[in-house]
């Protein structure tokens, strides 16, 4: 069926001095056993599925793809999905020779296009593979983090303006994609309002237990940004993309996902661009912050935070800023420079003092509390102790604010992984003060919290800090019944050895 280059079964035909076979493609479907017609009854099947009608493959348009014929969209996608299926892993577009291997989404590198339709179809198509693929830590093997200027150069772009009398590109509406359905208003605030119920699983539960279930909305959300919108609904939709791509990259950072976190940041990043939102964009750029300062990378982690600094710094509210103030200090700590960091730390008090009721605070910066400020500048305290090899003096000025934060957390019932943080975070202090009594009381209240909720941070930290207390206390009666508390509640497996 369809003989010629605009035929049903969706292809384009190349001239014939052009065309040559199809190897990569050809190789796949020789290790599938499958036969032509076989793989074209699963490419019709799986096309209904998507409301692609139109399309009619049969055996002499496989029979043409594999001499080199292009099958235009969705048929790349649901090849790719159907090897995908197959083989267990993931075979992109550009692995069957059906697209330049630069527009995939699952190649390492963070150098994307900024641009509305490319940022749609690369957070559909990384969704839907960490969707399809989910086995625990998967796709970040098939990914590398960047760093340094290969990081920090390309999220630069994030503050280029588009340029004058020039509108966004709008997405192309995929053939077969369903036409006419604008969303109502009503839809568009479930979905957002959907998104702060998923940002309060996450607190609550940490990010192992609902993580799936945020992609799968912010897979959903790219199906809606190809169909046809308004641009006040689209920016709307790209808004809603962008905060549940942090939030799966949060999740992912969470459960120790460092290279699928660092890509859903970055496509977050883009989609916040889109929907011409520079206070969410400074968001974005500090949980890559806290990535890259948790990867022991301050430098990169201080270049992340300036650059949300400055481009949110006529739109960002005081309590926004002051969560930006408080990032800053902790890589500051980091980096080993008290006066910067407590020049950092000052600002960001000052900003949160700033901050009053109907200041139009989004959602997304809810968690930054007065809990969450106190909790921040005395871990940028007890960092500084670290790096002055566990100097006193910055434990000292660490201890209260950590007695606060725990104090206001302990009340707190839907933050209970920061809760749990900052128990641990306190308990480090202790050690430092050679406390190890104190530290063991928190490190256990930590415990009992960690057994809750699935959180590798929270994990590893909490091991972490059980060891020190070994190697400096271990005849300490307190240390020895803790460390056995943790090896039967808290037993650390081969994969979770390797989720700092």
């Amino acid at each position: 069926m369809g003989g010629n280059g605009s035929g049903i079964g969706g292809a384009d035909q190349p001239g014939k001095g052009d065309k040559r076979p199809n190897e990569q493609l050809g190789s796949w479907f020789l290790r599938s056993g499958l036969s032509k017609g076989e793989l074209a009854r699963q490419v019709n099947r799986r096309a209904r599925q998507l409301g692609a009608h139109h399309i009619s493959t049969d055996t002499s348009r496989v029979r043409r793809w594999l001499d080199g014929e292009q099958p235009r969209e969705p048929i790349p996608k649901i090849l790719s999905e159907l090897f995908s299926e197959r083989f267990g892993c993931v075979v992109g577009v550009e692995d069957i020779g059906l697209r330049a291997a630069h527009q995939s989404p699952s190649v390492s590198g963070v150098d994307l296009p900024w641009a509305g339709p490319q940022t749609v179809e690369l957070i559909s198509e990384f969704s839907r593979s960490d969707l399809m693929l989910a086995r625990r830590g998967f796709l970040g093997t098939s990914l590398a983090l960047s760093a340094g200027p290969a990081l920090i150069e390309p999220m630069q772009r994030w503050l280029v303006p588009i340029p004058a009398g020039r509108e966004p590109e709008r997405p192309a509406v995929p053939e077969g994609g369903r036409r006419g359905a604008k969303l109502s208003k009503p839809e568009l605030d479930l979905l957002e309002s959907t998104t702060m119920m998923f940002r309060q699983w996450d607190a609550q539960c940490g990010g192992g237990l609902r993580r799936k279930a945020v992609v799968g909305q912010l897979h959903e959300v790219t199906d809606l940004l190809q169909e046809p919108q308004s641009d006040a609904t689209s920016k709307r939709l790209f808004k809603v993309a962008a905060e549940l791509a942090e939030l799966a990259g949060w999740m992912s950072y969470d459960i120790g996902l460092h290279p699928t976190a660092q890509k859903y940041f970055v496509l977050a990043l883009h989609a916040a661009k889109e929907a011409g939102d520079r206070p969410l964009g400074s968001y974005i750029l500090s949980s890559m912050s806290r990535q890259m300062i948790h990867l022991g990378r301050p430098d990169d982690a201080l270049e992340l935070i300036h650059l949300g600094q400055y481009g949110s710094r006529e739109t960002a509210t005081a309590r926004t800023q002051a969560m930006l103030y408080a990032m800053e200090a902790r890589a500051y700590a980091n980096m080993g420079q008290p006066a910067k960091c407590k020049r950092a730390v000052n600002m960001a008090e000052d900003c949160f003092g700033d901050c009053v009721p109907g200041d139009g605070d989004p959602d997304w910066i809810r968690f930054f509390s007065e809990a969450e400020l106190n909790a921040e500048n005395a871990h940028s305290y007890r960092d500084l102790a670290y790096v002055a090899g566990r100097s006193p003096t910055y434990a000292s000025l660490a201890r209260p604010k950590m007695e606060t934060a725990v104090e206001l957390f302990e009340r707190d019932a839907e933050h209970q992984r920061s809760y749990a943080l900052n128990l641990i975070g306190m308990a480090t202090v202790h050690l430092m003060e050679r406390e190890p009594e104190q530290s063991t009381v928190l490190a256990g209240k930590a415990l009992k919290i960690a057994k809750q909720v699935r959180s590798e941070r929270v994990n590893n930290r909490l091991r972490k800090t059980v060891d020190t207390a070994v190697r400096d206390f271990g005849d300490v009666a307190e240390v020895v019944d803790l460390t056995e508390q943790l090896a039967v509640h808290l037993p650390e497996s081969v994969e979770t050895a390797h989720a700092v």
